[in-house]
């Protein structure tokens, strides 16, 4: 049977002789996965090196592997090989491999120049998986480097339309082999349980389509409580999910042994790559589950979101590979056209503690120095860094260290792999690392505490009493069996010390370290601070909410305070010698008092306190500057002549420009320790604060040069015809006031100016008692028009003052006529 690829094979072909770099756009079914790589394995530009071939996951790699090495009648681990995490099915013959993406960035960090290797494809890379993309960002520098040889096939079924250009490289582009599919929406969109309205659905279809159904659910949870729904029916009900067993993951593939119909209950794994034979109907869920990462607690849990489009596109696709299909979207067709186009780039998203301790292993520091599609965002980077130092992984300058080297050796996140690479029991270790990874074998409702995962996993390893789910402590077992083999040590099942779990999940989570809260006649019992500063809280009644101190492995940070999942107790004393005496100056804003202590302190924990008799002046100055910016300069009180100061030198900054100070409170506030510190020194209360003469400090922030020029150009009075010294009132970003009385202007054309006569001042012009009758900055235009109108009321209300009929040559006063007349 001809597959829509080979149309295009020798347009391949001739792409990758001519280019180190090739785009491959091919629609499901094309073949692109599944035949192209054996077509190239005989090029002449090969030279009869190897291919490897990346699958974004583990269920696919090992399907795509099987069909290859079926294509060349013979078994993998021949011609055709795979890896994935703690399988290797690869022999010296092997020329092809297909593995997951973490086992090439392996395979760089040992080998960068990837001795005898002629291809990388990078297969499903519209998912734009973290691994994926930096696998691209580490091949195109040993291109650039060290192999200008070396090829790179990027390949997808849909991909962004400016990928080539971004890459630089040519684009071929296959026709497909789909057949129709009939797309069929809700009228609405269903509430309730997302497995309730994908049974309705398949139920649906079994009675009125033809041919196997691929039911896409979000979860294993889902998975489950679908496919107890569907006992019973006429069909075969196969889960298939990453987890699953690899002989189950067969019979969800294969054709039923007997002939019945199948039911797929999967996750979005199946979206692409894997063919599932026999399926002519898909049930879309509407819903995919991925991980999320908050920078801010520096923890990831699993989001279920709506499914994107592209993703939809390929899961419909999934009905017509062999013949006409349809698919049924759980969802009204109104809101199909409102779903989010793609996921984002993972790398923009996620953790990126793997992808930092891979780049300090590769050598590289700045992340920026490689030819990213889309660089990480520096802000996540700087997370990464903080725990992989917390981790011993890093140092200051962000370069690997022998125990970082050391965790790229565990296929896992350097979390793990540091409590794997560090525990005094090994054993207990590959236990803990597996129960970590696996889902919990214990029913919801069964408390926070790890030893009960332990102690059911070693009871049911032994042999004796089962407590939990078996098919989970199958997993976990099947995982720490690998991890044991790693290690190199044998199984324990006897009961682990509480306090050795806690110091486990220390090595794994140093900064979910815990220590209760102060509770009052039990109260709050089971609240607790964790060392990264989050609070954080058990259920109620946990068995462990009496323990003094955890180490926390999961928890939930949704909230204000966060809650416990997953913990073991751990003993103060381990915390107390892990533990550094600090100078603790603060400012109590409660009673408006410096304090000052040492405290045996971990992280944001403080164990322990004692009297700080000897306060260091930098570490006061500090505190109370901390103190002033967190609740504002009203802390100080600024003078009438320290504001007119500021005032005055403001108003010229904004006039003449940058050479004058910036003395607004926002500039203040920053360099407070520099203007202020030495009086900063003396203040144990929120009274010695106000008290704090800021002329002298303020005066000191202007240029000796400067001094002369501020009196010329921003004088604090103006002398008026009358004879008085007037004060000037500046407010920067405005016209400085002059408020004066009408009569000692008498005889004045122009208004009066500052900062070298560039300025006109605004004049307030004032009755006799003081009030303004009239703002103006056109003193002449005063004279010539609305003083006549200001005149008439005044003189009836102010007889004894004088009021001319010109007031242009009439004497300026402050007086009443008669005393201006002695």
């Amino acid at each position: 049977m001809t597959l829509p690829i080979q149309t295009v094979v020798p347009e391949v072909k001739a792409a990758l002789a001519q280019h180190p770099l090739v785009v491959l756009q091919a629609p499901p079914g094309a073949g692109k996965s599944t035949a192209l790589p054996l077509d190239l394995l005989h090029e002449e530009w090969l030279a009869g090196q190897s291919i490897i071939m990346l699958q974004p996951r583990r269920v696919a790699a090992r399907a795509v592997a099987a069909r290859l090495a079926e294509g060349l009648g013979e078994a993998v681990g021949e011609t055709v090989g795979s890896r994935v995490r703690f399988e290797s099915r690869v022999s010296d013959r092997t020329r092809l491999e297909v593995v997951t993406e973490g086992i090439l960035t392996r395979r760089l960090q040992r080998d960068p120049e990837l001795s005898g290797v002629g291809l990388v494809i990078l297969d499903e890379f519209h998912e734009r998986s973290l691994n994926a993309d930096l696998a691209l960002a580490l091949l195109r520098e040993v291109q650039g480097a060290l192999r200008d040889d070396l090829r790179v096939l990027v390949m997808s079924a849909t991909l962004d339309p400016d990928l080539p250009a971004r890459l630089g490289a040519p684009l071929v582009e296959s026709a497909g082999r789909a057949y129709p599919v009939d797309v069929r929406y809700l009228p609405t969109d269903p509430t309730g349980r997302v497995e309730d309205a994908v049974v309705a659905a398949v139920r649906r279809a079994l009675d009125t389509d033809e041919g196997d159904i691929l039911a896409f659910l979000p979860g294993v949870r889902e998975i489950r409580g679908a496919a107890a729904q569907l006992a019973g029916v006429d069909a075969a009900v196969l889960p298939l999910y990453g987890d699953l067993p690899l002989a189950e993951q067969r019979r969800a593939l294969m054709p039923d042994p007997g002939g019945r119909r199948k039911v797929v209950l999967a996750t979005s794994i199946a979206e692409t790559s894997l063919t599932i034979q026999g399926v002519r109907v898909v049930v879309d869920g509407g819903q995919s589950r991925r991980q999320q990462f908050d920078p801010a607690t520096g923890l990831t849990r699993m989001v279920t979101g709506r499914v994107t489009q592209d993703a939809a596109t390929q899961r419909a696709g999934r009905a017509g590979r062999t013949a006409p299909g349809v698919c049924y979207r759980l969802w009204s067709e109104r809101t199909q056209a409102l779903l989010p186009a793609a996921q984002p780039p993972e790398l923009l998203m996620a953790d990126l503690a793997p992808l930092t301790l891979e780049l300090a292993g590769w050598g590289t520091t700045d992340p920026a120095d490689l030819p990213w599609l889309d660089a990480p965002p520096p802000t996540r980077i700087d997370t990464a860094r903080t725990l992989l130092r917390s981790l011993d992984a890093l140092d200051d300058a962000g370069r690997i260290t022998p125990a970082g080297t050391r965790l790229l050796d565990f296929p896992t996140h350097p979390r793990l792999a540091h409590l794997l690479s560090e525990a005094d029991d090994a054993a207990l270790a590959a236990d803990v690392a597996a129960l970590l990874e696996e889902r919990d074998p214990l029913p919801p409702g069964s408390g926070a505490d790890l030893s009960e995962r332990v102690d059911a996993l070693r009871g049911w390893r032994a042999g004796g009493r089962t407590r939990g789910e078996v098919a989970v402590l199958e997993r976990v077992e099947r995982l720490s069996k690998q991890w044991r083999r790693l290690l190199k040590v044998q199984p324990d099942n006897a009961p682990p010390d509480p306090y050795a779990l806690g110091e486990l999940l220390a090595l794994a989570y140093p900064e979910r370290v815990a220590l209760a809260r102060e509770s009052v006649a039990g109260l709050h019992k089971g609240r607790f601070l964790l060392a990264g500063g989050q609070g954080a809280a058990l259920p109620e009644g946990d068995a462990l909410a009496g323990a003094r101190a955890l180490a926390v492995a999961h928890l939930n940070m949704t909230g204000a305070e966060g809650r416990i999942f997953l913990a073991a107790p751990l003993n103060p004393a381990w915390l107390a010698a892990r533990a550094t005496w600090q100078d603790a100056v603060r400012w109590d804003a409660r009673t408006g008092t410096l304090l000052a202590q040492q405290e045996l302190r971990l992280g944001a924990l403080a164990l322990d306190t004692r009297p700080l008799r000897e306060v260091p002046a930098d570490l006061k100055v500090k505190a109370i500057a901390d103190a002033v910016r967190a609740e504002g300069l009203h802390l100080l009180t600024f003078s009438p002549a320290a504001s007119a100061f500021r005032a005055r030198v403001q108003s010229l900054r904004e006039w003449r420009g940058e050479e004058w100070p910036d003395l607004s409170d926002a500039a203040l506030l920053a360099t407070l320790e520099d203007w202020l510190g030495s009086g900063l020194e003396r203040v144990r209360t929120r009274d010695d604060l106000a008290r704090l003469d800021l002329l002298p400090a303020l005066q000191s922030l202007l240029p000796w040069n400067l001094t002369r020029e501020l009196d010329e150009l921003a004088p604090t009075h103006l002398s008026v015809p009358s004879g008085s010294r007037v004060r000037l009132e500046y407010r920067p970003g405005e016209a400085p006031i002059l408020a004066v009385k009408l009569q000692e202007l008498f005889g004045l054309a122009d208004t009066p100016t500052v900062n070298g006569g560039r300025t006109p001042v605004l004049l307030h012009l004032l009755s006799p008692a003081g009030r303004p009758v009239q703002v103006t900055q056109d003193l002449r235009s005063f004279w010539n028009s609305s003083y006549f109108e200001v005149r008439k009321d005044l003189r009836g209300r102010y007889p004894k003052h004088p009021w001319p009929d010109d007031p242009w040559t009439h004497e300026p006063t402050r007086w009443t006529k008669r005393r201006a007349e002695k």
